[in-house]
């Protein structure tokens, strides 16, 4: 009898250890490439919750208490906003959407260690919907390491992490959604609200509201793009239907250390040019009928259009090899450029009838003439 019970027990004993080792094979089984780099990247995750001013224009004649008949008046009154972002230091710098923080009274970030910080503005690029802000703490921070997005294979596993409908704050981590990389080099332009979406990456992992500037990582555990937009069937405040876009890693990092370094990106240029759209009775004139442009009417002394020897009466055909029409035309290829401070753009001119090729700076403003 006595050896019939140590028969049950050893019997017990083995199946014990047998059913363990089944569930680490079955736990191991369970782990892959993706869960290994969610894993790595999700602790330098954060939300991000926005406190904004937005400011609305009304008519004072609907207004009861309006004390200028004819004049447009504008109301400010704060809103909440949620975001995403992640931590590239482990001293707190933090990457998100120029968007999420843009006009920010207050910035609170969460962490996954279930604290919540202030955050402040370290920089912000409008048009490239990029910003760095900043966290402090007595610790040292998680943070992610960036990869490659010159790199990427249009299929390859990707994950975007983040805070979509402000999840993180229930959960105290980031949310994850696994797709692939769809597209690569997407260029929209610049868009209505200014900012210039350029070589964005396309997935078609779920990003939804509040998304936006969390990080976009491969099998690895590397950032390689910041989660931008969406196209939606209607309009953006929809939800995913797996066309999502990033800002490439490597876009971000240049524009990045340029936020840390100064604070901003200077965009605020000058030529010293003044010009003219050219009009019909104009072409005729200059026998031009077949050509649009803008003519130069008058150069500023010591500006960079004057050291780059163009000449009033000069035509403006086309800049960096498109065409223009007006002022604004050539304004939105500098600002496809992505173009700032002390870069060069080529103009095509028509002097005398003789078509030039001309390398012009974008110089820093003086005395804040208004010119381009």
């Amino acid at each position: 009898m006595i050896k019939f019970f140590l028969l049950i027990i050893m019997h017990s004993i083995l199946f014990s250890e047998n059913k363990l080792d089944v569930n680490n094979q079955i736990t191991t089984s369970r782990e892959n490439a993706i869960t290994k780099s969610i894993d790595i990247v999700a602790s330098s995750v954060v939300g991000i919750n926005v406190t904004k001013i937005n400011k609305q224009s009304f008519d004072p004649f609907f207004d009861p208490f309006f004390d200028n008949f004819f004049k447009q008046r504008e109301r400010s009154y704060k809103v909440k906003k949620i975001g995403s972002g992640v931590i590239i230091s482990s001293d707190g710098y933090i990457i998100t959407n120029s968007h999420v923080i843009e006009n920010a009274v207050e910035i609170i970030v969460s962490s996954v260690n279930n604290q919540t910080y202030e955050a402040i503005i370290i920089g912000n690029d409008v048009l490239t919907d990029l910003a760095l802000i900043k966290i402090n703490s007595d610790i040292d921070f998680n943070y992610a390491n960036l990869g490659n997005s010159d790199d990427l294979i249009v299929g390859e596993w990707v994950v975007a992490l983040g805070n979509p409908l402000g999840l993180f704050d229930i959960s105290n981590k980031p949310t994850a959604t696994v797709g692939i990389i769809s597209g690569v080099g997407l260029d929209f332009g610049q868009k209505e609200s200014g900012k210039v979406y350029q070589n964005m990456l396309q997935t078609d992992a779920s990003i939804n509201p509040g998304n936006s500037g969390g990080p976009l990582i491969n099998v690895l555990g590397e950032v390689i793009g910041i989660n931008t937009f969406i196209m939606t069937n209607s309009n953006y405040a929809n939800g995913s239907i797996g066309i999502g876009f990033a800002i490439p890693i490597n876009t971000v990092q240049s524009i990045i250390s340029e936020l840390k370094k100064y604070g901003k990106i200077e965009r605020n240029f000058a030529t010293g040019l003044h010009v003219q759209k050219i009009d019909k009775m104009m072409k005729r004139t200059l026998n031009i009928n077949n050509k649009s442009g803008v003519i130069i009417t008058n150069i500023d002394k010591g500006s960079s259009g004057e050291k780059a020897d163009l000449h009033t009466g000069d035509i403006i055909l086309a800049v960096n090899g498109i065409s223009i029409a007006n002022v604004n035309d050539i304004l939105k290829v500098i600002d496809e450029g992505l173009h700032k401070v002390g870069d060069y753009i080529t103009l095509n001119i028509l002097r005398h009838r003789q078509e030039l090729e001309i390398e012009l700076k974008l110089d820093t403003p003086i005395e804040n003439k208004v010119t381009y």
